[in-house]
């Protein structure tokens, strides 16, 4: 198994490239977009904050549709070949940006990266989760999953550090060529599969009996109602697939629910969070950056080697209920920071928040066989989606309302004790979750059963 994870460097390292191009561009697309919309540099005009709603609602919407749709397409054409597209695409916003940066060009920018990351968006997270799902197998998935959240981590962590000392325009340009450079990369070195047919055929079968045994062993003896060991009989579509697998697995369902919420308090966090410190303490691109940094050193060394540790430890659905907690904790402190210092205090909870996708895609991937990951993984992004959607509907609204003179009442970190709130939901559900049993004691069972009959 560990040549399992060690196949996928070319994988793991195709998404620091594109993960990497992102995140440069995080620190800076505040200032940009305030600078091309906004009387002053230093104004926290509403008109910002609904633009960046706006984008995130119409961005949610289209990968709410394309998610599933791309992870089926992923199961029948292969994850190498679907990959291809969004990669393409995603090197186009930050040329624009790269370019020039007036009201202009900011706004052509604004609405084509709106219309390819419809497509886009997610993509590149869904299909490494599908490959990484699809190639590792048993206890070491969740750390397979722990150590590609790491990965991503890292790229963060590079990409806001060379964010902090470039200048904007060459940030734009850097991660167009990363984006790029990944591409390139992917197409000449990735492969579909890390084995061979017949030892990749023997593998599956042997994680499709194990997990056969676990679904109807555990689902029954918790829940007293008939499991169905193959969810997907025919090539539904997309929206079919995913309705019959919630019907038939209690699990994934509560999966999805824990998914939604998590992405809506993300959601509800991108949108306001950075605006929420502009306009309370005057953040400006340095010290977006700083922080930023932090918070991505600290998640990169939890995902790496503290999660997959923990993991084995407690198990997926405890690790998942402990980082939601720590998530509700960390956003209920920022809501009522009174000192530039606290929002820097408070990445000691980050971790948390790193834990919940992680988590929740070992959890998913065991409710199916390996013929059908590429649709679990893209109904998660499906309703993670649906979850951006939502969230910006509620939170960009709030955000301006309380940053503005005209609040009801002085609150200005309102939105963010909201967002915590949506964190807590979903950390009470996690608690519903049952734990299915190990193999060892399925098997135990299995002998038992036969034996009396």
């Amino acid at each position: 198994m560990e040549d399992g994870i060690g196949g996928l460097r070319h994988m793991l390292t195709t998404v620091f490239f594109s993960a990497f191009a992102g995140f440069m561009v995080v620190p800076v697309i505040t200032d940009v977009t305030v600078a091309a919309v906004c009387s002053g540099p230093d104004d926290s005009c509403s008109l910002a904050v609904y633009l960046t709603g706006f984008q995130q609602v119409a961005i949610g919407m289209g990968t709410m549709i394309m998610m599933p749709v791309i992870g089926n397409l992923s199961d029948r054409y292969g994850i190498k070949t679907i990959l291809t597209l969004p990669m393409c695409l995603s090197i186009v916003p930050p040329v624009i940006l790269g370019y020039r940066r007036d009201t202009k060009f900011f706004y052509v920018y604004y609405i084509s990266k709106i219309l390819i990351a419809m497509v886009c968006e997610g993509t590149i997270d869904c299909l490494a989760n599908a490959y990484v799902a699809v190639n590792i197998h048993g206890s070491t998935r969740i750390s397979a999953f722990g150590i590609l959240a790491g990965i991503k981590t890292i790229a963060g962590l590079f990409g806001t550090l060379v964010a902090r000392f470039l200048p904007i325009a060459l940030t734009f340009q850097v991660s167009a060529i990363s984006f790029l450079v990944g591409l390139v990369y992917m197409r000449v070195f990735l492969q579909e599969n890390l084995y061979d047919d017949d030892d990749h055929h023997g593998t599956y079968h042997q994680e499709d009996h194990n997990s056969i045994n676990d679904t109807i062993l555990a689902e029954p003896i918790l829940n007293e109602t008939p499991i169905k060991t193959q969810v997907f009989h025919k090539k539904y579509s997309s929206l079919k697939d995913m309705i019959s697998l919630m019907k038939n697995s209690t699990i994934f369902f509560q999966a999805l629910v824990v998914t939604f919420f998590s992405s809506f308090s993300d959601s509800g966090m991108e949108s306001a969070f950075l605006y929420f410190l502009k306009a309370r303490f005057g953040f400006d691109k340095k010290q977006f950056a700083d922080l930023l940094l932090l918070i991505t050193i600290v998640g990169s060394i939890s995902q790496l080697f503290v999660l997959p540790r923990f993991a084995s430890a407690i198990g997926e659905r405890k690790l998942l209920s402990t980082g939601l907690f720590m998530e509700f904790l960390n956003m209920a402190i920022v809501s009522i920071s009174w000192a530039p210092w606290v929002p820097y205090l408070i990445t000691l909870f980050v971790p948390g928040a790193l834990f919940v996708m992680p988590s929740v895609c070992g959890i998913a991937s065991k409710q199916v066989g390996p013929g059908e990951q590429g649709k679990v993984q893209g109904c998660i992004s499906g309703v993670r989606s649906f979850g951006k959607v939502v969230a910006p509907f509620v939170f960009s609204p709030l955000t301006a309302l309380f940053l503005s003179d005209n609040a009801p009442f002085y609150f200005p970190g309102f939105s963010l004790l909201c967002i915590s709130l949506s964190s807590l939901i979903g950390f009470f559900q996690s608690l519903l979750i049952k734990d299915i049993p190990t193999p060892h004691l399925n098997k135990a069972i299995t002998k038992t059963s036969e034996e009396e009959v």
